[in-house]
């Protein structure tokens, strides 16, 4: 006789993993399409971003991992999940300062259609995400990782239309900069969920 508890487990499971498919499909696409704007609007902010989305690609590869696993695989995928993210806010915070030092010229039309497009993309994962963004602690980091790419996206439409208007490229930098103190805070709220998640099991 099957276990009842076994098979909810496992349907949940399964579930969640098709769910972290999905984002990290949308993700990675999303991160080769903001490297290649970056590349070309020569922006601080859509690089930021695709590094982002790159490093949340990674983190759900790690994650569709954990998901078949017991609660301590899934603390420790939150938790690289927020040293990741952790490394990006401060990749993210070296490039805008270096742009500033060496002088960078942004092409603010391409940073309003990328950061368009990928806000489009994130409110379609946190969609996906949302029926289980209070299930555990994997599922909950990467709730967070949706909510902050979207925050940055936001940021990059702010940045795109300010250097528009200015004719400068000083917004570009203070948001790429912004968007690395969001992605710092979300990579702190994630490790200390998962210290505590790690202290209930």
């Amino acid at each position: 006789m099957v276990d009842s508890g076994s098979e909810t487990m496992e349907h949940n499971n399964a579930v969640e993993r098709r769910a972290l498919w999905w984002v990290l499909f949308l993700n990675a696409g999303l991160s080769a399409l903001l490297t290649a704007g970056a590349f070309f609007a020569s922006s601080s902010v859509l690089l930021a971003n695709a590094l982002d989305n790159a490093s949340d690609a990674v983190v759900y590869t790690i994650s569709l991992y954990a998901a078949t696993r017991g609660d301590r695989w899934k603390v420790r995928a939150a938790t690289f999940s927020g040293i990741m993210l952790l490394m990006v806010a401060i990749g993210v915070a070296a490039d805008a300062i270096r742009r500033f030092v060496f002088g960078t010229e942004p092409v603010g039309g391409t940073i309003i259609v990328l950061a368009v497009v990928a806000m489009l993309i994130n409110l379609w994962c946190m969609w996906i995400l949302r029926p289980h963004r209070s299930e555990d602690v994997n599922l909950r980091a990467t709730w967070i990782f949706s909510i902050n790419d979207f925050m940055s996206n936001l940021g990059a439409l702010v940045a795109g239309v300010l250097v528009i208007w200015l004719g400068r490229a000083w917004p570009d930098l203070v948001v790429g900069l912004l968007v690395a103190i969001v992605v710092g805070k979300g990579a702190i709220e994630i490790l200390l969920d998962a210290k505590q998640a790690g202290q209930d099991t």
